[in-house]
């Protein structure tokens, strides 16, 4: 817990226009009646310095191995997550103000704003820990800050074997999906493994292929040695600057590549996405949110309204554009896991529907479904 008298010492210093040295925090010490020894020296000047760089108080937890989320919920609740669910992190925050300070330098660092007129915010730090943070006059408890941890090793699709994520089966599926330069999205809930599986199937992608990765915030690193990645920029304080999705997969068709990989398909991009699978750019491929595979093409409908595409024309370019989903889900030992695989296919009605081809369960062989013998063609070298 940080001492409370560092605001005393804060505010001295600041009037003094002074760096927390060891110097002039033991000036600060005596002239403000407070106790002075080597020890109260160092600790103040350590707790002061935590405050001014990184992540401040949570810049420890950020460094333990296998953390993948750092949350907080006011000054009293901090939480991380190593893999196995929420658990507490035994940190806490000298005060409300003290919270909201390091929210406001985290958003500053990266020229973002962060104040009453614009309480929340979203962006990637330098280290490429991802954060958002909202403060009080929007979250009941106090200042919210959210820090999301990039995975720190390439993981291959090898190593999802060998940690029980994949089966043997599915990593030969995906491997031959992948060569065979078939579309396709992964679909799975918050923290279930998208990118870290995608960022696994790219690295098989062939070394004289030309990767281009369009993203709103940095996550993918595929072990690829031709990868271009673009990243997407919101708007500054007055408003202007931003670059949007839409703009980086309209920019990324002009700059010849053999891949086209969107992260996190999101909005509006879907729309330029689709037109490229359909305009000769095989093997194309993102990630998004969805409950299920067979959830997917309802979740891309309200996607492709953001793009200008009704449902009709999302249905006609989905049939042609895209073949496979493959859904990932965090099963309740915190493992992530492959569960299954679904063909899209167009009806006579124009709509396209999912066709379950194989589910995998835990510990059991696999479930095929009525699409399984066509996959095996689709996967087929």
């Amino acid at each position: 817990m940080v001492d409370p008298d560092l605001d005393a010492v804060r505010a001295h210093l600041g009037r003094l226009g002074q760096q927390p040295g060891p110097v002039e925090v033991g000036a600060a010490l005596r002239s403000l009646g407070m106790l002075v020894s080597d020890s109260a020296v160092r600790a103040t000047v350590a707790a002061l310095r935590r405050e001014s760089v990184g992540a401040g108080a949570l810049e420890p937890l950020l460094a333990l191995p296998g953390v993948t989320d750092v949350l907080v919920n006011g000054p009293d609740e901090v939480y991380l997550d190593r893999g196995s669910g929420l658990e507490p992190a035994g940190v806490r925050f000298g005060s409300e103000a003290e919270l909201r300070r390091l929210a406001v330098r985290l958003a500053a660092s990266v020229g973002r704003r962060l104040d009453d007129g614009s309480p929340f915010v979203d962006a990637r730090l330098p280290n490429g820990v991802r954060v958002h943070a909202v403060l009080p006059c929007v979250a009941d408890a106090g200042t919210c800050i959210s820090l999301r941890v990039p995975n720190r090793q390439r993981l291959s699709l090898d190593d999802w074997v060998a940690s029980g994520s994949v089966s043997a089966e599915a990593a030969r599926m995906l491997a031959g999906l992948v060569a065979a330069r078939r579309a396709f999205l992964v679909s799975g809930g918050t923290g279930s493994g998208k990118t870290t599986l995608l960022g696994a199937l790219l690295a098989l992608v062939p070394s004289d292929e030309r990767i281009v990765i369009v993203e709103d915030s940095r996550e993918l690193q595929p072990g690829h040695p031709h990868c271009v990645r673009l990243e997407a920029r919101p708007a500054n304080a007055e408003g202007a600057g931003a670059i949007t999705l839409t703009d980086l997969v309209r920019q990324a068709l002009r700059m010849r590549p053999d891949r086209l990989v969107v992260g996190e398909v999101r909005g509006g991009e879907l729309a330029d996405l689709l037109r490229a699978m359909n305009t000769g750019h095989e093997g194309g491929c993102g990630t998004v949110h969805a409950n299920s595979a067979a959830d997917v093409p309802a979740r891309l409908e309200a996607l492709a309204a953001l793009g200008g595409l009704d449902r009709d024309a999302l249905h006609a370019q989905l049939g042609a554009a895209l073949r496979v989903l493959l859904h990932v889900r965090r099963l309740p030992d915190g493992r992530r896991w492959v569960d299954e695989l679904h063909l899209v296919t167009p009806q006579p009605d124009g709509r396209c529907r999912t066709v379950p081809a194989v589910r995998f369960e835990p510990g059991r062989s696999e479930v095929r479904g009525p699409g399984y013998a066509e996959l095996m063609g689709l996967s087929a070298p």
